[in-house]
């Protein structure tokens, strides 16, 4: 029997029955804090949900359908592949894989990739990475990674220790040994850690960095203190690691986020965006630090042919339909209508900030309003946008949206400000 009769015509498949909320919260572990609608299609920069409504996406996945939904580029890419193959383990070269690898090389300044599913897992491939670099090339017995606070690095053991926010280690202690922590674009603090921290053993080996942060309130770096902590890792021989996690793919404007600082990383890490909302992640490094040998570090699903060739769908659209042009333009014309919104509300917010198609507008600390009341606000008058921490609202869309797009979107949000702000 051929898998074409195995299965009906779509259009005579019966819809799933009704699932409703309460039935997926009996079943599934409350790890999230969901908003109260279930979304079942997209088409560009719009999503539908289960009850006929549309809404203006400018979350796309947190930050990751890079080509909006249901893109024909990315449609026909994993149709083809998932009908040629779909996985087969590292144990053998998979062609896609090798293809997608020498892309990034090819566009960036990497010269090795390992693949695997998210970037949290990319992250911690990095922190691997670092520690056994520091055994074998630093002679570190006990390497520590400096982190910034306020970063955001992953859910792991690692990830979750490297992140500098306690609320997201509260309860899983203990954590990892092995990191510090300092204050973003402070340079000072950063040199004062690098000069405590050298105790014999007990030293320095990399710093771990977002070129902007995300989760932390959408801040970017400065360009003169990334300068500067380039310089101090080449006057000490640190590695230099940047967490290209949520930045990368051409959310801000460039290829990746380090291009907007003038300098180049030792190691960065790329997942969300690489596959437009194909699980992937990529760890990229020098060939200076490539220490990784044969059973160091593995990923059974990890560079897999479907994954692969939905990110080099991504890539090649990328390129093909001049989308850094896109989201430099649409960055611009987003930020100048969220700052017109903030001069109307001067009480209400404070900053507006970010590069290219990644974007956060901070709350007053004196304001009582928090960002998700106005997600909230924003959801019911049908524009998705997520928060950045409790005072940041921040604004993620696909790397293909149009202008008219994120006219309506700033209309939208407008609107949700002004009702926010008439209530007593």
């Amino acid at each position: 029997m051929s898998p074409e009769t195995l299965l009906p015509p779509l259009s005579t498949v019966e819809p799933a029955a009704p699932f409703s909320p309460a039935d997926f919260d009996r079943v599934v572990m409350t790890t999230y804090s969901r908003f109260p609608i279930t979304l079942e299609r997209g088409a560009g920069c719009r999503v539908w949900d289960t009850e006929g409504k549309v809404y203006l996406d400018f979350v796309a996945g947190i930050a990751t359908c890079t080509l909006g939904h249901a893109h024909p580029v990315l449609v026909e890419a994993v149709t083809t592949q998932i009908q040629k193959l779909h996985h087969v383990s590292n144990l053998y070269y998979i062609r896609e894989q090798g293809e997608l690898a020498q892309w990034i090389v090819d566009h960036s300044c990497g010269d090795r990739v390992f693949f695997c599913n998210s970037g949290a897992e990319a992250n911690e491939g990095a922190i691997k990475l670092a520690r056994k670099y520091a055994h074998d090339v630093q002679d570190i017995q006990y390497p520590v990674i400096l982190t910034a606070k306020a970063s955001f690095h992953g859910r792991t053991m690692a990830t979750i220790t490297a992140t500098g926010q306690e609320k997201y280690q509260k309860g899983f202690d203990p954590l990892l040994p092995g990191f510090e922590y300092v204050e973003y674009n402070d340079i000072q603090a950063l040199e004062n850690a690098i000069g405590d921290l050298d105790e014999g053993n007990r030293r320095v080996g990399a710093i771990l960095l977002e070129p902007l942060q995300g989760e932390g309130g959408v801040r970017p770096g400065e360009l003169e203190y990334f300068l500067r902590v380039r310089k101090i890792c080449d006057e000490n021989n640190l590695l230099l690691m940047l967490d290209e996690v949520q930045v990368g793919m051409g959310r801000t404007g460039k290829l990746w986020g380090y291009e907007n600082l003038g300098i180049e990383p030792d190691v960065f890490t790329s997942a969300k965006g690489l596959a437009g909302g194909i699980p992937i992640g990529a760890l990229v490094c020098k060939e200076s630090c490539n220490v990784f040998g044969p059973g160091n570090h593995a990923s059974t699903f990890g560079g897999n042919p479907f994954a692969c060739a939905a990110g080099l769908a991504v890539a090649h659209t990328i390129e093909k339909e001049g989308l850094l042009q896109n989201v430099q333009a649409r960055g611009e014309q987003l930020r100048k209508q969220l700052r017109a919104i903030a001069n109307q509300f001067p009480n209400l917010f404070t900053e507006v900030r970010g590069w290219g198609l990644i974007n956060g507008i901070e709350l007053s600390a004196e304001t009582a309003i928090t960002s998700i009341d106005v997600v909230k606000a924003a959801m019911e008058r049908g524009l998705l946008l997520v928060p950045a921490g409790p005072k940041v609202v921040r604004f993620v869309p696909p790397l293909i949206v149009s202008a008219a797009e994120v006219d309506e979107a700033a209309g939208i949000f407008g609107e949700a400000i002004g009702a926010i702000a008439s209530l007593p």
